[in-house]
């Protein structure tokens, strides 16, 4: 009994001491705490830019009115589809037909003052013909007893007699010829006030062709803001009484692109869209345009990015609210790290100075880290650098600098740069630290002693 109780005490001293000796020896390792990893992945990535704006017709047009009056009748209503010329609605013609019939009476009377004027111009044409001829006849007379007096025939007073009447008729005549410049000047005042209320009652002919208001093209009225019997008052600014979608099969969207991102839009790129409406469709489109009149809302400046697209079905229609993604970038196989691996920061780690040897592939090869992008890659693949944390053989973390390409906001491409510390170690499976330590973890290399 007393060599079994020995025995069992000196059995459970060397276990003592064995794991004593076991707990010393792992102590140095055995602090090191676990990270949260990830590994490297290899596949496919699309880079986008979220968006949102509104669905509109490519062509909508606004159908007003250039004249006051009261809506007399309505021929379209809404969603009616129309035809380019087609009548839509007519104000009350009756006062503008009024004022034709008004300019069309002062043509007349201007054109019966024509008449006047021209009569006029006849008659002083008659009177410088008249005083003409009495000149002549006087220059006759004058001439005779100019002769008669030098002979002594009669008194010098008659041949004075006769100058005065000569030059009395040379007067007359200027007269004539003064009121025939008066009366062709009164006939061209009149034709000038024929040709203005001529103008006058082309005016008043176009209003009262106003009043009819016909649609400027053909399409589907999409709103209508009068109704029968109102009045409509068009003065500095002409009121809108319809809205006219020239073609709801082709349709746009203009998404408000923050100015971080509109240098990544270009013409042509592909996009995708959703709409409340349709909860868990997708609808694909195209960007047609990039406008460069920025608007700038609450210090926020955003640029319209036009997203056309087929609405054949016709199921989406205007003013529709759309949340819109523009593929900006796809890379249809690449190196690629989560995002929350670039967001780590360990404090007291430095960033490794050299670079490690290139590891082995799985068949003994040395990795090869891929070509390093040349500035006009890197320009417009918008190269950045970024930071990332690996365990080493003792479990600690050690920081690379990477160089990160695209990303779709989950996962950044890693662009692999040789000359870079860590080049080689950048491949498919590398696990890299996503998070720190959780509250409670064992630490790496402590196990409970058996």
């Amino acid at each position: 009994m007393k060599t079994s109780t020995i025995a069992a005490t000196a059995l459970a001293l060397a276990l003592a001491a064995g794991a004593m000796a076991w707990w010393a020896g792992t102590r140095a390792g055995g602090d090191a705490p676990v990270y949260r990893t990830a590994p490297l992945a290899r596949g496919p990535l699309v880079a986008t830019v979220a968006a949102s704006g509104a669905v509109n017709p490519v062509t909508q047009v606004s159908v007003g009115t250039q004249v006051s009056g009261q809506i007399k009748d309505l021929y379209v209503d809404f969603n009616s589809e129309v035809k380019a010329g087609q009548l839509i609605a007519r104000l009350d013609p009756e006062t503008f037909e009024y004022r034709v019939q008004s300019a069309q009476a002062d043509v007349d009377a201007a054109r019966a003052a024509v008449l006047t004027a021209q009569a006029n111009a006849v008659a002083t044409q008659a009177s410088i013909s008249r005083a003409q001829v009495d000149l002549a006849e006087a220059e006759r007379d004058h001439a005779r007893k100019q002769d008669l007096a030098a002979q002594k025939f009669i008194a010098q007073s008659e041949a004075d007699r006769a100058r005065a009447l000569v030059n009395s008729s040379r007067e007359s005549l200027k007269v004539a010829e003064a009121q025939a410049n008066v009366a062709n000047a009164q006939v061209q005042t009149a034709e000038a006030s024929v040709a203005q209320r001529a103008a006058m009652l082309g005016q008043a002919r176009i209003d009262l062709g106003r009043t009819r208001i016909t649609s400027p093209v053909s399409g589907i009225v999409i709103k209508r803001t009068v109704e029968r019997g109102q009045t409509v008052a068009a003065s500095l600014q002409a009121p809108e009484l319809f809205v006219i979608a020239q073609n709801l099969s082709d349709m746009q969207v203009e998404a408000s692109v923050d100015e971080s991102d509109v240098g990544r839009i270009r013409v042509g790129q592909k996009a995708t869209f959703n709409v409340d409406a349709f909860p868990g469709q997708s609808f694909e489109g195209q960007v047609r345009q990039v406008r460069k009149a920025a608007t700038n809302t609450a210090n926020v400046v955003t640029y319209v990015a036009v997203v056309g697209f087929s609405n054949a079905s016709g199921r989406l229609l205007p003013g529709m609210t759309a949340n819109v993604r523009v593929q900006t970038d796809a890379l249809p196989d690449v190196l690629k790290v989560p995002n929350a691996a670039l967001r780590m920061r360990i404090q007291g780690v430095e960033v490794v100075a050299a670079t490690p040897a290139a590891p082995l592939d799985s068949t003994g090869s040395a990795l090869t880290p891929a070509k390093k992008p040349t500035p006009a890659e890197a320009a417009q693949r918008a190269i950045t650098r970024g930071r990332i944390y690996l365990i080493d053989e003792t479990g600690q973390p050690k920081a690379y600098n990477v160089m990160l390409g695209i990303t779709d906001g989950s996962f950044t491409e890693v662009v692999a740069d040789a000359s870079l510390p860590g080049a080689g170690l950048l491949k498919e499976g590398t696990p890299v630290i996503v998070g720190l330590p959780l509250a409670g973890a064992p630490r790496s290399g402590f196990k409970l002693p058996i």
